[in-house]
């Protein structure tokens, strides 16, 4: 119940059962969720409105971009920690290409942490950048986590933009590699990002599997071809569990 939590900490409970729920709530929902009190929520949700934590949008209850934009700094802390930096180092030392950890965002798939191959030529993709998720490694692990509704509502909000002959530009093409990806457990760029550039992605999920972030390394096809990225697949799953073990605290084997 409501009084048994702190009034300081009931706006953290309102914003984790919108996180779990993975939707904007109702009122009511919220109040199935929370049990507390409906005038409790209603005076909560209020301030919460006010002060810009979250908004009603059709008579449902959803967070707003500073909220998001808070959720995001949070993870790029976790995101920082040794452990899974070093993960990273391990894997593009053995792979011998670039090495990118990759979040979702409104905007795109965004580079929050990356290991540089040590060859002179590469492909220049500094953290913070953003890609598209239509035609990235990265992206398309996203895309293929979503239930086949909410895809399917994504991939027809997306500008399917053509940026190489390699680039999905219709909803069917995407949609029939998206449903291979979900079958895989990984995700291949056939140069349909830049030309002469390939790379494998997986997913990795958080402590009840859900997907958190894409692990990808990405070469030029010089000397790293398609054939190469999907020969690294084992070994970035296998890095994908560490990651998720070091950041919600999982076992590998689970």
């Amino acid at each position: 119940m409501a009084e048994r939590i702190p009034p300081n900490l009931r706006v953290v409970h309102v914003l984790e059962a919108l996180a779990e729920a993975g939707r904007p709530l109702t009122s009511t929902e919220l109040n199935g969720e929370l049990k507390w009190p409906k005038q409790t929520i209603h005076r909560l949700c209020q301030t919460m409105i006010e002060d810009g934590l979250i908004e009603r949008h059709q008579k449902r209850l959803q967070v707003t971009p500073r909220t998001m934009e808070m959720a995001a700094s949070l993870s790029r802390l976790a995101i920082n920690r040794t452990i899974c930096h070093q993960i990273f180092v391990r894997i593009a030392r053995e792979v011998g290409e670039t090495v990118n950890f990759v979040r979702p965002e409104k905007l795109g798939m965004i580079y929050v942490d990356r290991v540089e191959t040590n060859w002179p030529f590469r492909i220049m993709l500094p953290v913070g950048t953003h890609v598209p998720f239509h035609c990235t490694a990265s992206g398309k692990t996203f895309l293929a986590s979503l239930p086949k509704l909410r895809r399917k509502q994504m991939i027809e909000s997306l500008n399917l933009e053509a940026f190489t002959d390699q680039t999905h530009t219709t909803v069917a093409s995407l949609e029939a590699e998206l449903q291979a990806i979900r079958r895989d457990g990984f995700a291949l760029d056939r140069e349909e990002f830049y030309h002469g550039m390939v790379a494998i992605a997986v997913p990795v999920t958080d402590g009840v599997g859900r997907y958190f972030a894409a692990l990808a390394c990405h070469g030029p096809v010089q000397r790293f071809s398609l054939a190469d990225a999907e020969a690294r697949k084992s070994l970035l799953l296998n890095a994908s569990a560490e990651i998720s073990a070091s950041l919600f605290g999982i076992s590998p084997d689970e």
